[in-house]
């Protein structure tokens, strides 16, 4: 009889996303030099959990540090499907209220699934012009 491999019961932190990028994606520079592209990824939420009159997307802030992910992510246009694998992590910084906190899901890696609607091209040219 074939062995079945032994269960993993070690910590986990893995994020596998779809979704529509909500906007263009922002590069910044961090006090530390590192180089950070800012993205939301605009997931819709399966017909069959969902209350009614209930939110029918979540709206996800990303992160991509590696330059790879950061280039695939500038390479996307808003309403563009793309994947995301990566990490979630609770961030801290100082706010005007004070120590705040807020999480993100670090992109390791972004793939396009497929590029935006023309409809949605053609609104992006229409807002832009």
């Amino acid at each position: 009889m074939a062995r079945r491999p032994e269960r993993e019961t070690g910590p986990l932190n893995e994020v596998r996303l779809r979704g529509r990028l909500s906007g263009e994606p922002e590069q910044r520079e961090l006090p530390s030099g590192d180089v950070v592209v800012g993205f939301r990824l605009v997931v819709d939420r399966p017909a069959a959990g969902r209350a009614p009159g209930r939110a029918t997307v979540d709206t996800i802030d990303c992160a991509a540090f590696r330059a790879g992910p950061r280039r695939r992510v500038l390479a996307c246009s808003p309403g563009d499907v793309i994947e995301v694998h990566g990490a979630l992590h609770r961030r801290f910084y100082a706010s005007p209220a004070g120590r705040a906190s807020r999480y993100e899901v670090e992109a390791l890696a972004v793939a396009r699934a497929a590029r935006a609607a023309p409809a949605q091209e053609q609104e992006r040219g229409t807002m832009a012009g």
